[in-house]
């Protein structure tokens, strides 16, 4: 279930140490594994160069940037100096403790990664294991501040080598002798040998980090990873796949508010070569139905409930200033400016920082928001009166501008529309309440939000389907279709057994499934204000998969959701999208709202019911 469709993905990486290539020529999206610390997340290559790291947070300046840029943007590739034949790698067990095996005409080197579970200064551990020979490996260590622009001052400090420039700080410990290793060296590896690094990132006027035992790390952080999982609910298919989304998305978390970023990384481009291209490091409302689902289907309670306050702490008091996303601290000023040093993946540029739709109004994020409430009293088994009072004032606001434009769910950069998915969460927010109101004996009056939820379904059913054609449409008066529309049967707004959901799905199988994956939309109309293709977006496959489960379509759904786990790269990661045609990933990787994607389908399938997305 982890192998991957593309050729490409297990080739051997070409080698060549040139100060301006690439990444390595040929390394794609997927050819990366991902490490984390529950603060923070590294991608690093098959070729054994860490390309991506923020320091000390997800939202904090990378200080290894060459995914975006070339090796003069940083980056830490530890890996044979001589040709490697071949390359095999593997996560250790149910952990992110990443072994990747090199094979050469002299022998074979297993290099294990791994960030310890943080404690106080963030650590990146890496070592070399001779497995069979003797292997002359080289360590190119390139720190570069400020996103891949600042130059660091190299010497040492308290028996490490360190790299310092403004705020930020790496000190590098370990190597073969008792002095400090270089940041560019080569040693040779026989057969049993162990050669460890640890690198420490700490601010400059806080002095060098108190050094850390890498045996120990290994073994406190390998068994922190299998006592989490072992407290995991798990259904009786696809287990491995499920624990690996779960791993991936608990990495994706960030511990100290619970937050989950939509990935780890910023600037890998939705259009190769092209302008899509944004910052993924926060928290958008609109996965949080998604997030609090597949935790809690997992029985990651403690998680859900975190992730839950998040949220009521994030949004605050006035639903009137509800934010699309916010920080992981829960910021709301995430304010987009370009990286202009970076040439970009595969050239594709601009290159961003922040996110320009923060301040975007969108209707759907409301139904996010008044589905948490709803599903975290579920949970709780009542509704606080914190919850009540932001579930009605949720409603009241529904009640003042659901009649509106919005930038829909995909944060459309063209013109405003009334979009049928927005106006769908605007019903989901008042049915929520109605429930609410019903289910919990709250002493309000449910008429007249009852009125109001009736007049949104009769209007939606009205301007959002084309009789004609038998299909609800991406807004009112379009006759495109978009695959946020699959939220009217998974959300309840319409029994799957209905014409028009029959309807819909055909449309969407007829004019969004190039190569037998779900698109977003189709971009040629102009709608999202951008220029370019996108990929298929792998979320939506799943989204599908679960209608035709509701609809009774069980084979089909299995059908199409092994087709989408089949595209996982070899260590069971998934990015954003999928370009059919090259048979490869696009856009921000590991994507968190393609695993939770995912889970949530995994566990709907295997239950075999009938159930929403909000029941």
């Amino acid at each position: 279930m982890l192998s991957t469709e593309s050729p490409r993905t297990n080739e051997a990486p070409r080698t060549g140490w040139g100060d301006q290539t690439r990444a390595e020529p040929g390394l794609l999206i997927e050819d990366h594994a991902l490490l984390g610390d529950l603060y923070t997340a590294a991608l690093v290559a098959r070729d054994g160069s860490v390309d991506f790291l923020c320091l000390p947070d997800f939202d904090s300046d990378a200080c290894f940037t060459s995914l975006l840029g070339t090796s003069d943007n940083g980056r830490w590739k530890l890996a044979p100096k001589a040709p490697v034949r071949d390359v095999r790698r593997r996560y250790r067990g149910r952990t992110l403790i990443l072994e990747t095996e090199f094979e050469t005409d002299t022998g074979a080197v297993r290099v294990v990664d791994f960030m310890p579970i943080r404690k106080g200064a963030p650590h990146l551990v890496r070592w070399v294991e001779g497995v069979r020979g003797t292997v002359v490996m080289r360590s190119e260590l390139r720190p570069r501040f400020a996103n891949g622009y600042t130059v660091p001052l190299v010497g040492r400090r308290d028996g490490s080598s360190a790299a310092v420039a403004g705020p930020d700080a790496v000190f590098l410990r370990g190597g073969t002798s008792e002095d400090p290793p270089a940041f560019e060296s080569e040693f040779t590896v026989q057969t049993g040998q162990r050669v460890p690094f640890v690198l420490s990132w700490a601010r400059p006027y806080d002095g060098v980090p108190e050094a850390l035992d890498p045996e120990a790390a290994l073994r406190e952080t390998e068994a922190w990873w299998e006592d989490w999982v072992s407290r995991l609910k798990l259904p009786s298919r696809d287990q491995d796949v499920i624990v690996r989304s779960l791993i991936t998305l608990k990495a994706c978390t960030y511990q100290p508010s619970g937050a989950l970023v939509a990935a780890p990384t910023f600037g890998l481009p939705e259009t190769p070569g092209g302008e899509r291209n944004w910052d993924y490091r926060f928290c958008w409302i609109r996965d949080s139905v998604l997030t609090l689902n597949a935790l809690m289907r997992a029985d990651l309670t403690e998680e859900a409930g975190a992730f839950a306050n998040w949220l009521e702490d994030a949004i605050g008091g006035a639903p009137g200033q509800l934010q699309i996303m916010y920080g992981i601290r829960g910021e709301r000023r995430l304010t987009e400016v370009t990286l202009d040093w970076l040439e970009g993946y595969e050239g594709a540029r601009p290159v961003r920082i922040g996110n320009g739709a923060y301040d975007q109004f969108q209707l759907d994020v409301l139904g996010e928001f008044a589905a948490v409430l709803f599903i975290h009293a579920q949970q709780a088994g009542k509704l606080s009166e914190r919850g009540r009072k932001a579930l009605k004032a949720v409603a009241k606001r529904v009640s003042e501008v659901w009649t509106e434009p919005d930038h829909g769910i995909w944060e459309m950069r063209g013109p405003k529309q009334s979009f049928t998915a927005s106006k769908v969460s605007a019903w989901i927010v008042i049915d929520c309440w109605v429930r609410a109101i019903e289910k919990y004996n709250l002493e309000e009056d449910a008429a007249p939000w009852v009125k109001l939820r009736q007049a949104i379904h009769d209007e939606v059913c009205e301007k959002g389907y084309d009789a004609k054609r038998g299909t609800f449409t991406q807004y009112y008066g379009s006759k495109g279709v978009d695959a946020s529309l699959l939220f009217i049967p998974l959300s309840g707004f319409l029994p799957p057994e209905d014409p028009r959901i029959a309807g819909t799905v055909r449309a969407i199988e007829e004019e969004l499934m190039p190569g037998g994956l779900v698109l977003r939309y189709r971009t040629e109309e102009g709608t999202d204000g951008l220029a370019g293709e996108e990929g298929a977006f792998l979320a939506c496959s799943f989204w599908l998969a679960n209608t035709y489960h509701l609809m009774g379509r069980t084979g089909d759904a299995r059908k199409l959701f092994d087709k989408v786990v089949g595209l996982c790269n070899d260590v069971g990661l998934l990015a954003e999208e999928y370009l059919p045609g090259e048979r490869r990933m696009i856009g921000n990787f590991p994507q968190a709202f393609s695993h939770l994607a995912l889970v949530n389908s995994a566990y709907l399938l295997d239950a075999g019911k009938r159930a929403t997305l909000y029941s």
